[in-house]
């Protein structure tokens, strides 16, 4: 990635490990801490959540129950965001924007009309300028909660390339927040091996060998892409594994972040970061 151009929540890929080096559990209780419902505050209260924060997860849990394709997707994103999160040793404050983003990132598609969401055939060149509209859309809607404020770039940038070829602002490399790069991958291998209506599941090692091409055109940030390949087998694979079980049962999902850090401890034999 060329030198420590990031922010100072960032830690050198080199030294990349599980987090126990960090303050205990910096992820411990970020599901009861985000979601609606879910009681506690933050750091002094300084993350506290006020009613319209509440509301606008709300609202990103209704856009999602549009679709049935798309069941979990929103829960198992904040999931795969915050795994490879502490896998980079990121602190609690960026866990916490990961988590979230995973909830809001798509938040603006609730200005999508449903004939371009669930169109089943191709897009029209009008219908994608629509559609594209979306990350400024979420931002516009979460940026007066100033809580949110650390995750607006991640809403507004999860559809930027590498290359500088994404959109809404042609953002290329390290200009890309890092929190934006780590979530779009989740966001694309998710997508992939989900049924949408234009398009059926591709099996997860077909899901992969598309990041890897994506990855060599590109469009994605190497290193993110090989993190993501790296905790693949013993990590991602079974988050995602939570949800495809007949009763798909998110709330053992939203417990099991507690667990997460065991999980990336039992996946830490060399190699995996």
């Amino acid at each position: 990635m060329g030198g420590n151009v990031l922010n100072p929540r960032y830690r050198p890929w080199s030294s990349c490990k599980p987090a126990p080096v960090l303050a205990p559990e910096p992820w411990r209780g970020l599901s009861r801490e985000t979601l609606p419902g879910g009681g506690g505050s933050r750091d002094a209260g300084k993350f506290s959540i006020d009613e319209t924060e509440g509301t606008l997860f709300a609202l990103a849990q209704a856009v999602e129950q549009r679709d049935s394709h798309i069941a979990g997707h929103c829960e198992r994103l904040a999931f795969m965001g915050v795994a490879m999160g502490m896998a980079m040793q990121l602190d609690r404050a960026t866990l916490l924007s990961l988590y979230q983003g995973g909830y809001l990132h798509d938040v603006g598609k609730v200005g999508i009309p449903d004939s371009i969401l669930y169109k089943t055939g191709a897009l029209s060149a009008e219908e994608w300028v629509t559609m594209r509209t979306h990350p400024a859309r979420g931002e516009e809607i979460c940026r007066h909660v100033s809580s949110l404020r650390p995750v607006l770039p991640l809403i507004r940038h999860h559809h930027e390339r590498w290359d500088g070829s994404g959109y809404p602002d042609g953002l290329r490399g390290e200009q890309i927040p890092l929190e934006a790069r780590l979530l779009q991958i989740a966001d694309i291998y998710d997508a992939l091996i989900s049924a949408r209506p234009y398009k059926a599941a591709c099996p997860p090692s077909q899901a992969l060998e598309i990041l890897r091409e994506e990855k060599d055109r590109g469009w994605r940030d190497p290193r993110v892409v090989d993190l993501f390949l790296r905790l693949h087998q013993s990590v991602i694979a079974k988050i995602t594994e939570f949800t495809t079980g007949a009763d798909h049962n998110l709330q053992a999902m939203r417990t099991s972040l507690d667990n997460l850090q065991e999980l990336l401890d039992s996946a830490s034999a060399p190699g995996i970061c």
